[in-house]
């Protein structure tokens, strides 16, 4: 199932692996992220035009025994998710009847925060993917690609929340940002642009002008401020990245929608490509396991989950 460019990488995806659908019973599935127990939560998102208006549902894996259940619903439209430092999980809620604000579960007690709501006394345009800095800081994407609300922000932005609560947009010129992680030195603030022309699903014969489709990388200082440093990979004019992650070593794991072949690059932090997971669904995102399970890379596509082992160690936020 792997399609490596070179033997020498063979370490980042073993020519053994193989990937396996570990569950297939979702509408489009998407924000996958690791529990410090292992156990895998992953959004289902059921646009209301295609899935009778169901209300979005948050699923949970359990890797021991393979079986999948609601963790909850409805989940607010919840698009990416990540556990922080302290075990809580925090999603990005999006539109389309659903919350567009970013929330924080408490896992021991079930109970909820609202810890975003609003940029300037208006709602967001739709929270799309998260990550959070070993400070505890918060970023996050907000473009708009389907939903019936208002878009009230002017631009769609990267934001980020302090742990303080205050929100700040610290950037507005990545076009239509879509995944973000920070690297693991904590130097780098990648961000995914996949601007696809328009703020809502459109109807297939009537063509948009598609805008930015590049992965970025931003500086990241110590203050939590970004600044543009470079184009990575410029994907157009096919469309631009998903949701993406990071090893140890800051190879990037992203999921690539080229009509032409999509799957799971990864990319050195330069943006050279090292190898490459072709997916049979388009792929929308991915996350790593932990400690035994840390070579375990997760994929979301189409409807299904899938895992496959790789040859690097995933990236996460040290446990508090």
């Amino acid at each position: 199932m792997t399609n490596t460019m070179d033997k020498d990488v063979e370490d980042i995806i073993p020519n053994s692996s193989e990937l396996e659908e570990v569950y297939s019973d979702a509408h489009f599935t998407e924000g996958p992220t690791v529990a410090p127990d292992n156990t895998v939560y992953f959004s289902d998102i059921t646009f209301t035009h295609q899935a009778d208006m169901q209300a979005g549902h948050i699923m949970r894996f359990h890797p021991e025994t393979g079986e999948t259940s609601v963790f909850r619903s409805p989940s607010g439209m919840s698009n990416g998710m990540k556990f922080d430092a302290q075990g809580r999980l925090v999603v990005a809620e999006g539109a389309d009847f659903g919350g567009r604000r970013i929330t924080r579960t408490n896992m021991n007690t079930g109970k909820s925060d609202i810890i975003a709501g609003l940029y300037e006394g208006k709602p967001f345009n739709s929270p799309n993917d998260l990550t959070i800095d070993e400070n505890g800081r918060i970023y996050f994407t907000d473009p708009r690609y389907v939903g019936y609300e208002p878009v009230e922000q002017p631009v769609m932005g990267v934001y980020r929340i302090d742990p303080n609560g205050s929100v700040h947009l610290v950037i507005a010129d990545s076009g239509k940002p879509n995944g973000i992680a920070v690297s693991p030195d904590q130097k780098t603030l990648y961000v995914g642009s996949n601007d696809s022309g328009s703020l809502r699903e459109m109807p297939e014969d009537i063509p948009t002008y598609t805008g930015r489709m590049a992965l970025l990388a931003y500086d990241l200082k110590t203050d939590g401020t970004a600044t543009y440093r470079e184009t990575l990979v410029d994907y157009a004019p096919e469309h631009g990245p998903d949701g993406f992650e990071v090893d140890v070593e800051g190879n990037l794991y992203v999921a690539v929608r080229d009509k032409t072949r999509f799957g799971i690059c990864i990319y050195s932090p330069n943006g050279k490509e090292l190898a490459y997971i072709p997916t049979p669904e388009l792929p929308t995102n991915v996350a790593f396991g932990r400690s035994e399970l840390s070579k375990v890379l997760y994929i979301t596509a189409g409807g299904s989950l899938f895992r496959i082992l790789v040859g690097k160690d995933g990236y996460h936020l040290p446990q508090k």
